[in-house]
This record gives C-alpha cells, structure tokens and sequence, in this order.
C-alpha cells in the first residue's frame, strides 16, 4: 500500500497537549456522586475517556438513569475550571515539540471550545496552536466517529491520508482509524500509564504507540520522509 507524506498533525487536547484527565475525572466522579450516580475513578475512566460531552450525557442518560441538566454542566464546569488553574500542566516536553515540528498542526479535541481554549491558555500552548482548534461541538458525532477529524483536515486543506493524529484515549486512535489517518497513540500523561489502558491501546494497532513527547520530532519527521526515527 502506497505510503503518502504527513503533512498535517492533528493533536488532541486532554491528555496529550495538557495532562488534564486525572482533573477531569476526579471532578466528574464528585459531580455525578452529588447527583445521586456511585461511580469510581476506572469505571468513569472506562465510559467516558476521550468522549464528548454530548456522548457522555447520552451514556449517562442510557446506562445510569441520570437526566444531565444545566445546574449538573454548570457545576461540573465552574469546579473543572478552578481546578485547572490551580493544577493543570502541559503534558511535559509538549512544549519543546511544537517548537520544533516543521509541519502544519492543529488541535482536534472532544472538548468544548472554551475549555479547549482555557487549557491552553493556562498551560502557555495557546500562541503555539491558535486558530487551528477545532471541537466535537462542531460536528454531529463525536468520538469514536471520525467526523471531526475529518472536518479539521478539511479545514486545514489536507487530505486524510496526509494526517497524522496524536491521540491517548481508545475512542480517540478509533476516531483516527475510521478516519483514513495514521495515528500516534500517546502513552504518557499520567493516566495512561497503566498496564490496562496500554492494553486497550495496544489492542487497537495504531500505526506507533510512544510515552515520551521527545520522540514525537523524529516519529513525524520518518513519515513526512525526513529520516529515520531514534
């Protein structure tokens, strides 16, 4: 099968640009506990990683009996949002990357946009990335449909198999897959480096499976045809 040259890296938010998932659940178990839902930290990382929060409140609607009302969004988001300031961080050497990588980038995230936008800002990446940010609000299904990766390549002018995705969560190297684009799974925020989730990556076959976002500089440059990863 022929092999095209990247040039375009989609990169997802949480948990590969900033290392924001154990915040998010740690907060959404609180929420959902004050709503009456009893549910853990693995099992709501198991539901709900990567997913957009339409998709979140339709597994949450279906599975749990739980109506996501406005008051429920709005507590969620005002104790997430206190929490990133006080705590969120870049995903560490992410910075560097970007600083480096000779190729087109954007970011394609489950998020909405104002969260999306937040953490960057929070984390010093919004100026590396701005305005190529594109949310699941934008499209009609989130992840694991490929729709808005499909819709961010189109808006970057750049066929699918010319991308490269940089996702950590399964529902997102799924989306990638069903998408027609090479995708990096990200091993290396401090959630995904269990035993399990790396199963359930390894699992799905992507194209490279790394923890270290030093590597990132050489993995991209192999496949824009720039020499060999080390």
């Amino acid at each position: 099968m022929e092999k095209y040259p990247a040039k375009l890296v989609i990169f997802d938010c949480d948990g590969v640009l900033v290392d924001s998932e154990p915040l998010s659940i740690d907060v959404l178990v609180r929420v959902l506990r004050n709503a009456g839902v009893d549910i853990d930290a693995d099992e709501a990382t198991e539901q709900f990683l990567g997913k957009s929060l339409k998709t979140m409140s339709a597994i949450l609607h279906d599975d749990y009996g739980l109506a996501v009302d406005d008051r429920f969004l709005e507590e969620m988001r005002l104790d997430l949002y206190r929490r990133f300031r006080q705590e969120l961080q870049p995903v560490a050497g992410v910075s560097a990357a970007l600083d480096q990588l000779d190729i087109a980038r954007c970011v394609a995230s489950s998020s909405q946009m104002e969260r999306i936008r937040l953490s960057l800002t929070l984390t010093g990446l919004i100026d590396k990335l701005e305005p190529h940010l594109f949310s699941a609000t934008m499209v009609k299904r989130g992840k694991p449909a490929p729709d808005l990766f499909l819709h961010a390549a189109a808006h970057m002018d750049t066929p699918p198999q010319h991308c490269i995705v940089i996702e950590d969560s399964p529902a997102g190297v799924e989306a990638a897959q069903s998408a027609g684009m090479r995708v990096f799974a990200f091993a290396g925020a401090s959630h995904a480096r269990t035993e399990g989730h790396l199963a359930k990556l390894r699992r799905l076959s992507p194209d490279v499976l790394f923890d270290d976002m030093r590597e990132l500089i050489h993995l991209v440059r192999r496949e824009q045809g720039h020499g060999s990863a080390v």
